[in-house]
């Protein structure tokens, strides 16, 4: 990474119900492109968004633009430019895509991007009277993505974007991601290495709430003896269809 990290974590620490999660993690996002979170279940990546994004009680340092964010509240990172797309789409299946939309809207100078969400992703403009709920994985998928895109946000987070999909929808959601990623930096969680494999520049990899490893993703995934020994995938040769083993860790 050979320009300044946009998001900068350092030592991050999270603590539950006197359970410690996060044991000191290390991350650094690109100023573009995709830079992937990768580990195995149960190795913290959820709780290190949540943490970045002031969702959980945390320590240690998460700067983004130069700028401390540790002990702001959630409200005022989102007005800062980070936009989250939750694990579970976070989509109101009861509205229409238009109303999902309309509910992200941020007061803004320049008000709402819609003209970038719909360039980027036309699909939404011609189904924008369609419920939501009602609509394809992947097209759900724009929805959340696109709501991030509104505001003129400087990140985007995508938590697990292709989890419990079937492999053609997957490949709809990686498309959305790469046309995302286009006007805006995003830090992607995700399973898939197939996935990461064509989004992602950049990568760090969780263990037991720590920092395994930070690096180039294609230098990780042409490395099968290292991509074994950090993300468990199980014996054989590592394909573009594998995944993460998902066995959580203890």
């Amino acid at each position: 990474m050979t320009a300044p990290a946009l998001l900068v974590v350092r030592d991050l620490r999270v603590l539950i119900g006197g359970r410690h999660i996060l044991h000191g993690v290390d991350l650094d996002v690109a100023p573009q492109g995709v830079t992937a979170l990768l580990g195995r279940n149960g190795a913290g990546k959820t709780t290190t968004v949540r943490g970045v994004l002031g969702l959980v009680p945390r320590a240690g340092s998460v700067l983004l633009d130069g700028e401390e964010t540790v002990g702001l509240p959630t409200h005022t990172l989102v007005r800062r430019g980070i936009g989250y797309a939750p694990e579970d789409r976070g989509i109101f299946a009861g509205l229409t895509v238009a109303e999902n939309l309309r509910l992200a809207e941020r007061r803004g100078a320049d008000g709402p991007a819609y003209g970038l969400v719909h360039e980027l992703f036309p699909e939404l403009k011609r189904r924008s009277k369609q419920s939501a709920g009602t609509l394809s994985g992947g097209q759900q998928q724009m929805v959340a993505i696109g709501r991030t895109l509104l505001n003129g946000n400087r990140l985007i987070i995508a938590d697990e974007p292709t989890k419990g999909l079937a492999p053609k929808v997957v490949t709809e959601v990686a498309q959305v991601l790469e046309r995302a990623a286009e006007a805006v930096p995003v830090l992607l969680v995700e399973q898939n290495l197939a996935v990461v494999r064509r989004l992602a520049a950049h990568c760090a990899v969780l263990a037991d709430g720590r920092t395994a490893h930070q690096g180039e993703a294609a230098a990780l995934l042409g490395d099968e003896e290292a991509t074994r020994r950090l993300l468990g995938v199980g014996r054989g040769p590592l394909t573009s269809r594998q995944d993460l083993t998902v066995e959580a860790d203890s």
